[in-house]
């Protein structure tokens, strides 16, 4: 068996809930002056009520395992499970209220966009302040700053201070910084999500190449399960803050899935859905209404949106990512551009579904708006709304299946010449 990188034994996290002490000081501080000024909280969600003075909350309820040296180990869980708070342990953020958490080497984190960046400092000087965070020295930094700039493809902002950076640049460079420095444990949660597609695969397979090749450990969150399956050599499933599984990826997977809510409805309220950083919310998504939630292989699905605007705007649109029964992303439709006055809006939006097969779809919720020749994400919604297609007919007397098959059923290969025109 080979070296053990972070062991955990027994770690259980409690929180006070709506109490000063309960989170992290900077929303204690919010949340006190909020308090003494006779204002709302502004450390609570969108549509939350205040907590009850100290309720408590376990987010991690006597959890163990080991991470061996080199392994790549996924943590996958519907919201709220406690996947984030175990991460933020692990990267020494906040402390367990009780248990023990080891380690055999340095870590780098990446938690959220921009997390370790100091936003006054250029790209250049947080590269080498994180280095030193790390324990390296100045001359091993420079040896890989040419690298690490080069990977992020960041070479005409690098010294620019990262307030202006995109959070698309937040995320190139500081997970450029993570890969590339020397530490030996890598963590990272899904702040992948926000970097495009290509970004997304060279990422993935600089974490394959450093976890095979050079030794290094990784921890990864995601609801992602085409990439925890690429990527992780074993995945732990955590539910309401206890291991529900911890082996194979695949039978993981399969966990996962199963204990997804994937009962579709009617209508659906975004106000507690899971929302990301790196988004505005000047303009909030507010309910979901589907004309029908199940349909069939010739039908549309028609739905209805209630946004909220803070001002009047034009040149919005809605961005719709379909993911299978299973998590796997499916494809992603775009609307067209619509316009929102201030105040509540009710948008109807229609989607041709008539290349998926029957099976449960889940959906995420993207709204943008293209400002200064730029896409700017105002709302997202994770896991927004689900939706049943029925039964496919017959197909050469066999019925589809779309956990081998895939969930697009393409058109009939033309066997022969076709004539054109």
């Amino acid at each position: 068996m080979s070296e053990i990188a972070v062991k955990i034994e027994n770690v259980s996290k409690e929180y006070r809930l709506g109490a000063i002490g309960g989170t992290t000081l900077r929303d204690d501080l919010q949340r006190l002056k909020a308090k003494l000024l006779k204002k709302e909280d502004p450390t609570l969600r969108i549509g939350a009520k205040s907590g009850t003075l100290n309720e408590r909350f376990l987010a991690l309820d006597d959890i163990s395992f080991e991470v061996h040296k080199g392994e790549a180990i996924g943590i996958i869980g519907h919201n709220g499970a406690g996947k984030s708070t175990l991460l933020k342990l692990l990267s020494r953020v906040t402390a367990p209220t009780k248990g023990t958490i080891s380690f055999n080497g340095r870590i780098a984190s990446m938690l959220e966009v921009g997390t370790g960046f100091h936003p006054e400092l250029t790209g250049r000087e947080n590269v080498y302040m994180n280095g030193a965070i790390l324990g390296m020295s100045k001359d091993e930094i420079t040896e890989k700053f040419d690298e690490i700039v080069k990977f992020a493809e960041m070479e005409k902002f690098i010294d620019t201070p990262v307030k202006r950076y995109s959070s698309g640049m937040y995320v190139k460079l500081a997970f450029s910084v993570a890969a590339h420095l020397d530490s030996e444990i890598m963590i990272m949660d899904e702040v992948l999500a926000v970097g495009d597609v290509n970004f997304q695969q060279k990422c993935l397979q600089k974490m394959r190449k450093v976890a095979k090749e050079e030794g290094r450990t990784i921890l990864y969150v995601s609801h992602n399960m085409t990439t925890i399956k690429n990527l992780c050599d074993r995945c732990v499933v955590l539910k309401k803050g206890k291991i529900i599984f911890d082996g194979d990826v695949d039978e993981a997977i399969s966990i996962y899935s199963n204990d997804f809510n994937l009962t579709s409805k009617k209508e659906y309220d975004f106000s507690q859905g899971k929302r990301i950083d790196g988004i505005t919310n000047e303009y909030i998504l507010q309910k979901g209404y589907l004309e029908k939630n199940t349909i069939n292989l010739k039908e549309k699905l028609n739905f209805t949106l209630d946004i909220n605007a803070c001002r009047s705007d034009k040149d919005f649109l809605l961005r719709y990512v379909v993911f299978n029964s299973t998590g796997n992303t499916i494809g992603t439709a775009y609307s067209k551009f619509f316009d929102l006055k201030e105040g509540d809006n009710s948008i109807k939006f229609t989607f041709d579904t008539k290349k998926l097969v029957s099976g449960k779809y889940m959906v995420d919720l993207i709204l943008c708006q293209y400002k200064n020749e730029s896409q700017v994400r105002h709302d997202i919604v994770i896991k927004a709304m689900a939706f049943d297609i029925e039964e496919s007919e017959i197909y050469y007397n066999m019925k589809w299946n779309s956990n081998g098959w895939g969930s697009i059923k393409f058109d009939d290969i033309i066997v022969g010449e076709e004539k054109n025109g």
